[in-house]
């Protein structure tokens, strides 16, 4: 009997896969099994989902040919960094975090923001660079399936652009709500040439869930730093949930250039300095 859900397949001969299966000490008898699986057919390789426990031998051997790779789930939250997110894949899947962000450098098009939020079924002993190829291409495809229902084409400047607004929403709202507010606070301020003074555009890359200090704000020289630079920072600051775009592309109509968070969570929005002065010493 042989009792396992998911078991690793090396590529190899019938020979050497029986005798890599008893190193690992699978209850199977080699010179006799060996024939038994020749019969059955070739295993596949990889990561195998054998299904439920307790199996015979036979069975055993035959859902080493037939059954599909086992899967994992791997989950990007939205607002979360990829640096972050390589990092906790690298441990997840017992990969090189190092290979991970050098085949994300090369393969996508943003340092940051375009892995889409989601979800993702992911086969166990995907290599580095095959998970990566996998992620962009299906951000490429989302991206610009949104960006032609909406404008009836796929402009990569502009929709970048639009990333990188969308990424200041997700970090900066409190809720979905809050998302075109904050959207029509960002093109105010860039509309008159006011700095975007926003804390979210500094939890970047490794300081995804760093406190913001006056400290930090003085020390980072970063294009991240809007409270030193003038307008949009380079590049998104972490991932996007649509509705981050949504906003982005249709912010809400207002006169809004302030906010400040309430002791609810939500925050209060204001026209001028001085009402947000007002809101400030409202809140202590």
């Amino acid at each position: 009997m042989v009792s396992t859900e998911a078991v690793y397949i090396p590529q190899g001969s019938i020979a050497q896969i029986i005798t890599y299966l008893e190193e690992k000490n699978f209850d199977i008898a080699p010179n006799v099994d060996k024939y038994l699986l020749y019969s059955i057919g070739q295993p596949q390789s990889g990561w195998i989902d054998v299904g439920k426990n307790n199996l015979t031998i036979g069975d055993f051997l035959y859902k080493l040919t037939t059954s599909k790779a086992a899967m994992k789930t791997l989950t990007l939250i939205p607002g979360e960094t990829i640096d972050i997110f390589l990092l906790e894949t690298s441990k997840e899947f017992s990969l090189s975090y190092d290979e991970l962000m050098k085949a994300y450098l090369e393969l996508s098009p943003l340092r940051d923001g375009f892995i889409v939020p989601e979800t993702y079924k992911v086969p166990m002993g995907i290599e580095e660079r095959h998970l990566i190829g996998y992620l962009v291409s299906y951000a490429l495809d989302y991206n610009e399936k949104i960006s032609l229902k909406i404008f009836g084409k796929f402009d990569k400047e502009s929709w970048y652009r639009y990333l990188i607004i969308a990424s200041i929403i997700q970090k900066e709202a409190a809720n979905e709500e809050e998302m075109k507010l904050v959207s029509s606070v960002i093109y105010n301020r860039l509309k008159i040439g006011m700095p975007l003074q926003m804390d979210g555009t500094l939890n970047y890359g490794k300081y995804s869930h760093v406190a913001v200090t006056a400290q930090r704000i003085k020390e980072d020289k970063s294009k991240y730093n809007t409270y030193i630079h003038k307008g949009l920072p380079p590049v998104p600051i972490s991932s996007v949930k649509k509705e981050a775009i949504i906003a982005a592309i249709f912010p809400k109509k207002t006169n809004y250039k302030y906010f400040v968070k309430s002791k609810n969570g939500d925050h209060i929005f204001s026209a001028s300095y001085a009402e947000h002065i007002k809101n400030i010493y409202k809140l202590r």
